[in-house]
């Protein structure tokens, strides 16, 4: 079942269930309220006929039609004929259901005559005979419509005053149930017409959206994702674009990738071609040998190259844990000592005496230092290493001598690919700059408009290019573990 179909279920069920459970109760309430009102209405015209000179004792005193003729007779059938006014019909009875005196002529109804139609409230009429009053259910009669008697027993004498009166609040209560039937289909409808057009409304930019992401996951990129209304249906759709856009700038450095592996693979590969058909050539032993140590550099060279698109390619994942940064940077620092050294490049160092605490990835920290410094000696012949910290944050500067970077380079230093070497593949710094995000940091070429000094003495000669990557500081100490020593 589509969503467009639940939705008006759903609503049409809602409404359907709020009309009839809304409608039963206002039946309820009402119908009960006029009927016990009618009651009433009906009780106090019995009380008040009953109270109007009726004596039972000399009417049970009438046993033959004949006696219809006496006076006394005659007065109670005008009394009874008064409230004729209020009521359809009355009649007053012995308890054996037989007339004494009725609003009906008593040559129609005469003195004895059996009431058989009050054996249908046989209960009612015993509550009445005990407890002096009862009211019995609405009825319809003979012409259709509804009706109520009420017992009022006269005194505490054999004789009961009946008077019949028609109920007229079930033709409102009919009226009633016509209007909440009729409320129950239009909340129906409406509910309906509602869910249509709130599914409409939601299912058409959904399917747009799928339309969209089917069109990138075929590979057709070139067509934007229609952006939706401001709600959370137009966050997706904005998310959906930039996710397009990132699939197409994906895809582009894949592309780069893949042809920068080959420029990068051919030229290694050649000279492994050219030296290991050389060594296989010569008598010479050392000259074998030689030529066997450049094709063991040109190895390392392709591994080295490998091994940073792997690292730019694959995900990071960062095991954060507060550490001392001058712990990694040391590290760098004396893997690095003997490359420095054999290269003629000298490594000053300014760290300081107190415990430099972030929380980041140890590993990750001294990749990033060890790639920075690395870039750092290929372009000069000094290169300073200093860390702080500054704003509750972990401050380290990689810097160097050499000529700096070029101004149309400065903005897109840290996209993959840039670089201003003739070899390398132009990834360590999108790959420092991946490693920082991944820990919560960032890195930034320093300028000399967005440069703070920092508090160490500055490098002497010419200053280049200078590298800062910044982490979350903290003030806490590391675990007992690592400073018990």
């Amino acid at each position: 079942m589509n969503l467009r179909r639940r939705y008006i279920l759903i609503f049409a069920g809602f409404a359907l269930v709020v009309s009839l459970g809304g409608g039963w109760l206002a039946w309820t309430l009402t119908s009960g309220a006029l009927e016990r009102e009618l009651e009433e209405k009906l009780m106090w015209v019995a009380g008040a006929a009953a109270e109007a000179g009726f004596d039972g004792n000399i009417l049970l005193a009438l046993s033959q039609p004949a006696d219809s003729l006496e006076l006394s007779f005659t007065m109670h059938e005008a009394r009874l004929h008064a409230i004729q006014e209020y009521v359809d019909e009355a009649y007053i009875f012995r308890r054996n259901n037989t007339v004494l005196v009725a609003t009906t002529p008593p040559t129609e109804l005469p003195i004895g005559t059996s009431l058989s139609w009050l054996d249908a409230y046989a209960d009612e009429l015993e509550t009445a005979w005990s407890t002096g009053e009862a009211v019995t259910p609405a009825f319809v009669g003979e012409d259709g419509r509804p009706y109520k008697y009420a017992f009022k027993r006269l005194e505490e004498t054999g004789a009961m005053l009946g008077v019949l009166m028609r109920a007229d609040y079930l033709q409102p209560l009919e009226q009633l149930r016509r209007t909440l039937v009729m409320g129950t289909l239009l909340s129906v409808l409406f509910g309906v017409l509602l869910a249509a057009l709130l599914a409409t409304n939601i299912v058409r930019p959904l399917e747009r959206m799928a339309r969209s992401a089917l069109r990138i996951q075929r590979g057709r990129w070139d067509e934007p994702v229609t952006i939706e209304r401001g709600d959370e249906l137009g966050r997706l759709s904005r998310a959906m674009e930039r996710m397009r856009k990132g699939v197409i700038q994906r895809d582009e450095q894949l592309r780069l990738m893949l042809a920068q592996v080959a420029h990068e693979i051919r030229n290694p590969l050649g000279g492994l071609e050219l030296f290991a058909s050389a060594a296989l050539e010569t008598d010479d032993r050392e000259e074998r040998l030689r030529l066997l140590d450049r094709v063991r550099r040109e190895v390392e060279g392709l591994n080295a190259i490998i091994n940073n698109f792997l690292t730019f390619a694959k995900p990071l994942h960062s095991e954060r844990r507060l550490h001392d940064l001058r712990d990694p940077l040391q590290e760098a620092a004396e893997i690095l000592s003997l490359q420095l050294e054999e290269k003629g490049v000298s490594l000053v160092m300014h760290l300081p005496d107190e415990p430099l605490m972030a929380r980041a990835d140890t590993d990750h920290v001294k990749r990033v230092a060890l790639n920075l410094m690395q870039n750092a000696a290929q372009a000069g012949t000094q290169v300073r290493v200093a860390a702080w910290w500054r704003n509750g944050e972990a401050v380290v500067s990689v810097q160097d001598d050499g000529p700096g970077v070029a101004s149309e380079l400065r903005d897109r230093i840290f996209q993959p690919f840039v670089t201003d070497k003739e070899q390398g593949a132009g990834l360590g710094l999108a790959i420092v700059h991946r490693v920082l995000e991944s820990n919560g940091g960032r890195v930034e070429l320093v300028s000399d408009q967005n440069s703070d000094p920092d508090p160490y003495p500055p490098m002497g000669g010419e200053a280049g290019a200078e590298f800062r990557f910044y982490l979350s500081g903290s003030d806490e100490l590391p675990p007992v573990s690592e400073t018990a020593l």
